[in-house]
């Protein structure tokens, strides 16, 4: 039975999509890594050069080669969050790629040319890709807290600073005030601004006190997840984190050569998918190649909570055996009864019991081959009609 046109359109038209994402991320990469590489190489340029040299203040000048490099640091995390899918990193993507545009104009070398070019093609491409960036960066409460904190430690710096300005020498603007918080919070001191007054010494040490606390459990914050991920992976498990997000999945409970198939021809390859499978070698296989995994059994209800089958949009079923087939359909039913369900009969006796466990669908490979065999497409020298047509035997 060959695919009907519609549902080989929806493949291609699925696949371009997939394409065209990856290609967003890919371009938004290059143009992080080319901010970075020109910034890096103009770092040290006191002017430019070309037609702007004229018109450009010197100040803005200086500034240009140093930030092109921040701005690049910033589209690698946007670069990142893209390929998460994440909202707000199609927003921060859309509002520095202009930037970084502008900083290559600025620079005026050879090597911002290509720089600016890009950034023009990407940001056409960002904005038509808008809809496929739907997610949201869910943040726990310790990351919140710590964001608060830092925020907090630089105002209180900052303002304290200021207001006591006549008491430390090398304070005389904001700048000065923001420079000497973030050196104090974070204990660098290089020791050119210092405090002259017992109350300013007072106040520089609970900038410290303050500071290194909140950049404590800022990094804590940071690194809490990563090694949670690292141990995860170890273990043959997701991460809570990553177990938390999935939302309208693609659940498939077993792990049978259909669904090896499955996922080397997942027409979308940035679809959540997520495999429980026992088998703690399958596990660290799919690991390795990005693709969510839960080492449990398909039919375990605290397994199925974890893997969110109550989010879930769609549950493939494909252990091999249908015995513990109709068990998993049954629990995943009872958990949540308005989930699609497919199923793969081994024995294709068995299709009508598995339909009846709960699932909404169910093929056996058997029966698909046989109707392949047997149903052959007229015109395209693919197919023969074994029960009808002689095989030809090359005598003509």
């Amino acid at each position: 039975m060959t695919p009907s046109l519609p549902s080989h359109l929806l493949d291609r038209w699925v696949g371009w999509h997939a394409f065209g994402l990856r290609l967003t991320v890919a371009l938004t990469a290059v143009v992080a890594l080319l901010s970075v590489a020109t910034g890096i190489a103009n770092i040290g340029a006191q002017s430019v050069v070309g037609p702007l040299a004229e018109v450009i203040p010197r100040s803005i000048q200086r500034t240009a080669g140093f930030t092109g490099a921040l701005t690049g640091f910033l589209m690698i995390a946007s670069a990142y969050g893209l390929r998460r899918r994440l909202r707000v990193a199609w927003y921060s993507t859309v509002v520095l790629l202009p930037v970084t545009t502008i900083q290559g104009v600025l620079q005026s070398s050879p090597l911002s040319l290509p720089l600016v070019a890009l950034s023009v093609v990407t940001l056409p491409k960002v904005l038509y890709t808008r809809r496929r960036f739907d997610r949201t960066a869910e943040l726990t409460p310790a990351q919140l807290a710590a964001g608060v904190a830092i925020a907090g430690t630089q105002i209180y710096g900052t303002v304290g600073t200021y207001a006591l300005r006549e008491d430390f020498a090398g304070v005389s603007t904001l700048v000065d005030a923001f420079y000497y918080t973030l050196v104090t919070a974070s204990t660098v001191g290089y020791g050119d601004v210092t405090p002259t007054s017992q109350v300013a010494r007072l106040f520089g040490m609970s900038v410290v006190v303050i500071g290194t606390a909140s950049f404590a459990v800022a990094l804590g914050t940071l690194l809490g997840p990563v090694i949670q991920a690292r141990f995860a992976r170890a273990l043959g498990r997701m991460s809570d984190t990553d177990l938390k997000r999935l939302d309208d999945h693609v659940l498939v409970l077993g792990y049978s050569d259909i669904v090896a198939a499955i996922l080397d021809e997942n027409p979308d390859p940035d679809s959540d998918v997520v495999v429980v499978t026992p088998d703690r070698e399958v596990i660290q296989s799919l690991t390795d190649r990005d693709i969510g995994a839960l080492a449990a059994d398909p039919d375990d209800e605290s397994s199925l909570h974890e893997a969110g089958v109550e989010r879930a949009r769609l549950a493939i079923v494909a252990t091999g055996d249908d015995a513990a087939d109709a068990l998993t359909i049954l629990t995943v039913r009872q958990l949540n009864p308005d989930v699609e369900i497919r199923a793969v009969a081994t024995n294709r006796e068995n299709v009508r019991k598995l339909e009846d466990a709960g699932a909404t669908s169910v093929i056996s490979p058997i029966v698909i081959a046989a109707k392949q065999l047997l149903d052959p497409s007229p015109g395209d020298g693919t197919g023969v009609d074994l029960l009808t047509e002689a095989p030809d035997d090359g005598d003509g």
